[in-house]
């Protein structure tokens, strides 16, 4: 392991530099214009965007309704992120981590009605000739051909952005501690976990997008059900905790910690913390989103903007803090905070288990068994679309067999490479994507109008 360690070290090293200041300035300053821009419309138009969810338009190009967009979307999001990456997040920073994911939710929310707007705006083809949407072709049909280095460098980032080695190292992770002794974990064990993962992605993975829309159309609704009344009982038996739990959120958002070197650097480094693990979580300027909101039937672009909005609300709003708080409720599994205490799904596991003793481990296994195949099924359709972008529709469909492969390899490797790779990658889709959106809002913002205009005469 002593080889993984030293490559994850390099991966971090990197990741810690291109996704510092540079990331946090790029998603946090871009949500806030969003969020001017749009005239707040995350909080001022979220009632239209659930009456958009029951609007269907088959009569469009398209491959799925914007309902199945939103939940592939969502079982991409709603994932180990929500859990491991809380976990990760409270380990790293504390209780106050959870505020900047809040503040990141918001803004999210502002950059996804973008992103889905823009996605039908501007919707491509295919070498088949069929209709796809993502940032590659927001940035050619909207920018014109000479961005189209952009484009291919955000298809390149995308390839291995879209990897899912997240879930499939955490999911491995779980299953070996609870079923194993910690001292009889070998590489042997970990690998057969992985190939088993990977045979039951497979299943679902190479029956391309309307299987997977079908399958995570069923799956989402059920996922977030159980897991709402899982928390909602451990919320209800600690009730007299709560409160102090919120307390600590807001009082660690802007308190130093020693931990982390004391000062306002420490402060920054809890904001930074959290809107890594927020973005992880609710992908918002990532660029995934409009990929699967460009492939949905729909002719009305801000319709689908609205629909796409009600992501980050979902994951980094409700399930983050639903996790945050059942994670915090149990201060004693929490180590003190630092990047050598980062454990991951571990944490989250031990909390629930304080919360919900004999039962509680394996019921929110189970849980995360679900979260975690959800969001691999719609990682790979996302892959794919990068794939047929660079290489052509007919040869796209070989990466699926790469994302196989490199789910048998995450489940083998540390933690702390996996999530620097994670954030670095994240942050090599975000920077031409969002530089998209941006030179591209006011195109988006006079379609706004034009809706909401027509909205108001119906």
């Amino acid at each position: 392991m002593d080889f993984w360690n030293r490559i994850g070290d390099a991966v971090v090293a990197v990741s810690d530099a291109v996704c510092g200041y540079p990331f946090f300035t790029l998603l946090v300053g871009g949500g806030l214009f969003f969020l001017c821009y749009s005239g707040f419309a995350p909080i001022r138009h979220y009632g239209k965007a659930i009456q958009a969810l029951r609007v269907k338009d088959a009569s469009s190009a398209g491959q799925i309704s914007s309902f199945e967009a939103l939940s592939t979307a969502i079982a991409a999001t709603v994932g180990m992120g929500n859990i491991a990456g809380v976990a990760i997040a409270i380990s790293i920073g504390g209780a106050g981590t959870i505020f900047w994911m809040w503040v990141s939710a918001l803004l999210g929310m502002a950059t996804k009605f973008f992103e889905g707007t823009l996605a039908v705006m501007y919707k491509g083809r295919d070498s088949k000739g069929e209709v796809q949407g993502g940032p590659m072709y927001v940035i050619t049909q909207g920018l014109g051909p000479k961005w189209k280095p952009l484009a291919v460098f955000f298809a390149v980032s995308g390839l291995f952005g879209t990897l899912c080695t997240m879930q499939a190292n955490q999911i491995t992770e779980a299953l070996t501690t609870t079923f194993i002794a910690p001292e009889k974990i070998t590489f042997t064990a970990r690998l057969t976990t992985g190939l088993i993962i990977t045979a039951l992605v497979a299943v679902v993975a190479l029956g391309g997008i309307k299987r997977i829309g079908k399958v995570a159309s069923r799956l989402t609704p059920f996922m977030v059900a159980a897991y709402f009344l899982l928390v909602f009982y451990i919320l209800i038996t600690h009730a007299a905790a709560v409160p102090g739990v919120f307390r600590d959120i807001f009082v660690g958002a802007f308190t130093p910690r020693a931990a982390l070197g004391g000062g306002i650097a420490s402060i920054i480094t809890v904001a930074l913390t959290g809107v890594r693990r927020a973005v992880f979580v609710n992908e918002a300027g990532v660029g995934t989103a409009s990929m699967i909101h460009g492939a949905s039937k729909n002719s009305e672009p801000v319709r689908e903007g609205l629909v796409a909005m009600l992501g980050p609300s979902i994951d980094s709003g409700l399930v983050c803090t639903l996790t945050a708080l059942a994670i915090l409720i149990q201060k004693d599994v929490i180590p003190e905070a630092g990047m050598s205490s980062m454990q991951g799904l571990q944490l989250a596991l031990n909390s629930f288990s304080a919360s919900v003793p004999v039962v509680g481990r394996y019921l929110l296994l189970v849980i995360l068994l679900i979260f975690a195949f959800s969001t691999m099924f719609s990682y790979s359709y996302y892959g794919t679309k990068c794939a047929n972008y660079l290489f052509g529709a007919d040869k796209g469909k070989y990466y699926i067999y790469f994302y196989l492969c490199v789910i048998i390899v995450a489940a083998v490797v540390p933690l702390r490479a996996v999530v620097g790779f994670v954030d670095l990658t994240f942050a090599l889709m975000a920077f031409p994507n969002m530089l998209a959106l941006l030179l591209l809002a006011p195109r988006a913002k006079k379609e706004m109008k034009r809706y909401f205009k027509d909205y108001k005469k119906n």
